[in-house]
């Protein structure tokens, strides 16, 4: 843009681990045409990083972070980005749970500087509401003015986690609603728990799941993954 601004597609997708139809999966986010994939459940086992690279091949992206390293979320990006830096989080494991993690970078689009950070977060409730604390604890930590957080929050709207985070920052989808707001199940749209949320200084021109978007099919979308994907764009200002 002229004024150093950055216009973003950013799309936020639970892929399971990549156990359903990959290539289902890589033609919805290629037709999504994202700058950023907040990406939930990535691969974490056996040849994770292959498996994770041939996605984004699929969907002419390249792996920014995370993966196993985060415990399973991770940051894909187009070319336009310039990787200032990155860092995978691992949180506080509670005995009997899941270990879960943050996947954080720092980019440049053009003249927009923004932070980062895709998570997926505790199916406990109590776990949950502190890692949301954590969440814009690392925001703030990014240094950043800008900064764009989305993922699996296994929460609906209503939820005391959920409310925390919309508290502190916009929830893309109540500024401004596009396409559809329900992510699971794809077979069952009945219930919002992922999200996309962005700080105060960035606009927010659209937000939600890309049911109309060309090149997106009802059978791609129920074959890919267990999770409707979220796509918001969203101008960043320069820094």
């Amino acid at each position: 843009m002229s004024d150093g601004s950055a216009l973003l597609r950013v799309l936020s997708y639970n892929i399971r681990s990549m156990r359903d139809d990959t290539d289902a999966l890589a033609r919805v986010i290629r037709a999504c045409a994202p700058d950023l994939v907040l990406v939930q459940e990535a691969p974490r086992f056996f040849r994770w990083r292959k498996k994770l690279a041939r996605l984004a091949r699929a969907a002419d992206l390249v792996i920014l972070t995370g993966g196993a390293t985060a415990a399973g979320p991770a940051i894909l990006c187009g070319l336009r980005a310039t990787v200032e830096r990155t860092e995978d989080v691992l949180l506080p494991l509670t005995p009997g749970l899941h270990r879960r993690g943050f996947a954080t970078a720092v980019v440049r689009f053009g003249g927009a500087r923004v932070g980062v950070l895709s998570c997926h977060l505790s199916l406990q409730k109590d776990e949950r509401y502190d890692q949301g604390g954590m969440l814009l604890d690392r925001l703030a930590a990014l240094g950043v003015e800008h900064a764009i957080a989305g993922g699996d929050l296994n929460e609906r709207p209503h939820g005391r986690t959920f409310e925390r985070l919309a508290d502190n920052l916009q929830d893309c989808w109540a500024v401004a609603p596009w396409g559809s707001e329900y992510t699971s199940t794809p077979t069952d749209p009945h219930q919002r728990i992922d999200a996309i949320f962005a700080t105060k200084g960035i606009e927010v021109l659209s937000c939600g799941v890309p049911l109309d978007q060309p090149g997106i099919t009802e059978t791609d979308l129920r074959a890919a993954t267990d999770h409707l994907p979220v796509l918001a764009a969203l101008r960043v200002p320069a820094s």
